[in-house]
């Protein structure tokens, strides 16, 4: 099975983290994103990955080979000038519609989830497209996909609503694609997947477009977009299904304390204070440092907004 990881975007809502690495890429527990979405492709039967690149694509396409499952072939799709979301896939889709079927995966979460079992189901019903949805308290924030009592999708958000939902969820960017998918693309370079592809094949009637609504316990999605996302996810363990990522980052030379992730490499000088913070690997913290709330990365201290440093 062959699968895409979306990773092109600007990260703008991390900066200036994202200025420094594409958010793909960004430590999170001391491994990069990307390494968690290598892993749990590799764990439900992906063998072929392409990763789609625009920002300082050296950097991620580094940090993906370092931390490549050894069951997984990568490939590379930059884009000097940006697809959006559905114009980075359909420039891969000759890749990945010969895969029967390919899996569509955001590059900007921390995620654990039942991939297999949602590829089997969506095999079972002979599918075009399935989408996995959590309920989930962030809702309001994040907006929400409806269903009705079959499973088919009936509602994006506010921009498309054919009625009959019954079920509603977060969509954290998890697809299952058919070839016959490919068939319903936009015809142009640039376009949006949710709204432009799939939100076209609802207002066309395609029949077997359905997303499927995992309970918050079935699913583990925590994005990375926001800086205090980024802190929160670092500074509190997730137990997953598919990677022991503390031991891992742990035999890398990652230091782990209360409230604080220190990368491999990484230098805290003796009388530097931090607390609820993120060390990036190789950086050199100073001794005059006392600092909270934010990350220590490209040489600076990068706090929450509201917070200081001294």
């Amino acid at each position: 099975m062959r699968a895409m990881i979306v990773a092109a975007g600007m990260g703008t809502r991390l900066r200036p983290l994202s200025d420094l690495r594409p958010k793909p890429a960004v430590p999170v527990r001391g491994l990069p994103l990307v390494a968690y979405s290598l892993a749990l492709l590799a764990q439900h039967g992906v063998r072929e990955v392409v990763i789609n690149q625009h920002p300082l694509p050296w950097i991620l396409e580094d940090a993906a080979r370092r931390h490549r499952p050894e069951s997984l072939e990568l490939r590379f799709s930059h884009e000097p000038q940006l697809l959006d979301t559905g114009g980075g896939v359909r420039k891969v889709a000759g890749f990945l519609r010969e895969s029967d079927p390919c899996l569509l995966l955001g590059g900007d979460m921390l995620l654990d989830a039942d991939l297999g079992g949602l590829v089997a189901r969506h095999l079972a019903r002979g599918d075009a497209a399935t989408l996995l949805l959590t309920e989930d308290p962030r809702a309001p924030r994040f907006g929400t996909l409806g269903v009705d009592g079959a499973g088919r999708l009936r509602r994006i958000a506010g921009r498309l609503d054919l009625g009959g939902e019954e079920r509603a969820g977060i969509w954290p960017w998890v697809a299952v694609l058919s070839p016959r998918a490919f068939d319903h693309m936009p015809d142009r370079e640039v376009f949006v997947f949710l709204d432009d592809w799939i939100g076209g094949m609802l207002s066309a009637g395609v029949p077997g477009v359905r997303a499927e609504v995992a309970s918050a316990e079935e699913i583990t999605w925590e994005p990375v977009g926001r800086l205090e996302e980024y802190l929160a996810v670092n500074l509190t363990p997730r137990s997953l299904s598919y990677l022991d990522a503390d031991a891992r980052a742990r035999a890398e030379g990652t230091h782990f304390g209360p409230g604080l992730v220190v990368g491999a490499g990484a230098i805290v000088e003796p009388g530097a204070r931090l607390e609820r913070a993120v060390v990036w690997d190789r950086e050199r913290v100073p001794a005059s440092l006392q600092a909270s709330d934010g990350v220590f990365a490209g040489g600076t201290f990068h706090p929450l907004k509201g917070e200081t440093q001294r």
